[in-house]
């Protein structure tokens, strides 16, 4: 191991040490600045960006519809963490830990905010009776897979995306630590979907949630690291992943708050169904 480093008794931060990403995070919680949020149409509305968890809820959202639940109509606010909107007063009003997504409800006497990803995909599965087992067998099981993802997806994208991706110089021994944890997990799917078409009972949240992450994985979307990984190798994994991909809600959901990629992937807002007709980059673009 290297040994021109050793550590200070005493951290301190340097914020031109952390790499590609580095203005998206600080040792300190709060606002930078003061900055209202901005308040649509309908009772729900969503602060997130394109990101694996920004994607569970947008997912949620648009399958909720598809299935005819007209009260999940919603606006969905571009938050670019890049730029340190999510610093503003307005945001960390509804998340205190100035992560996206973030979800306000008005729909009641009191407005509700909802902040992590797992918690609004479980708070509008409740609220709506969708995607969630009515079964409490399968419900058990399902909160344990949605509880997997949210205490795995770390490893993923702070681990393993971060030192192969994103981190200002490539070492070793994190990339073959990540590397070794990405590797087992993606194992730990397989293994189960060689017995199961979803992860518990029906496609639920926990599905979307996973796949945010790892089926994006699999697909060649995330970190340009399909062929590193060797995800053909999974084989269970990638007929539920590209089950999931075929899903017409799954691409809309994809495309909401995305402000990179593909023209005709970015919806940088959502405040109605007819936006994805007539709002995607390369029509506004053409107009």
């Amino acid at each position: 191991m290297s040994d021109t480093y050793t550590p200070p008794k005493v951290w301190a931060w340097d914020a031109e040490s952390g790499g590609k990403f580095a203005s998206i995070n600080r040792p300190i919680a709060g606002p930078t600045h003061d900055k209202e949020l901005e308040v649509g149409k309908h009772p729900i509305q969503l602060y997130s960006l394109a990101t694996p968890n920004g994607v569970k809820v947008t997912i949620l959202l648009e399958e909720l519809l598809a299935a005819g639940h007209t009260g999940a109509e919603y606006d969905a606010w571009l938050v670019n963490i890049g730029e340190g909107m999510q610093f503003g007063s307005g945001f960390v009003d509804v998340n205190p830990n100035s992560k996206i997504p973030a979800l306000m409800d008005h729909s009641g006497d009191t407005p509700q905010r909802v902040f992590e990803s797992g918690a609004i995909l479980l708070y509008l599965a409740e609220k709506f009776g969708a995607f969630i087992p009515t079964d409490p067998a399968q419900k058990t099981e399902m909160m344990s897979w949605l509880f997997w993802q949210m205490g795995s997806a770390p490893y993923l994208g702070g681990g393993f995306g971060h030192f192969y991706a994103y981190a200002p110089e490539k070492f070793q021994y994190p990339i073959d630590r990540f590397s070794m944890e990405a590797k087992r997990q993606l194992d730990v799917l397989d293994r189960h979907l060689a017995e199961n078409e979803w992860f518990a009972g029906d496609y639920s949240i926990a599905d979307m949630a996973i796949w945010s992450w790892y089926g994006q994985l699999v697909l060649g979307r995330l970190y340009d690291a399909a062929e590193f990984l060797d995800v053909a190798s999974y084989k269970n994994v990638m007929r539920w992943a590209e089950a999931i991909d075929a899903r017409p809600a799954v691409t809309r959901g994809r495309m909401v708050n995305r402000p990179f990629g593909e023209p005709e992937m970015q919806l940088h807002e959502r405040h109605d169904a007819s936006d994805f007709d007539t709002k995607t980059q390369d029509k506004i673009a053409k107009s």
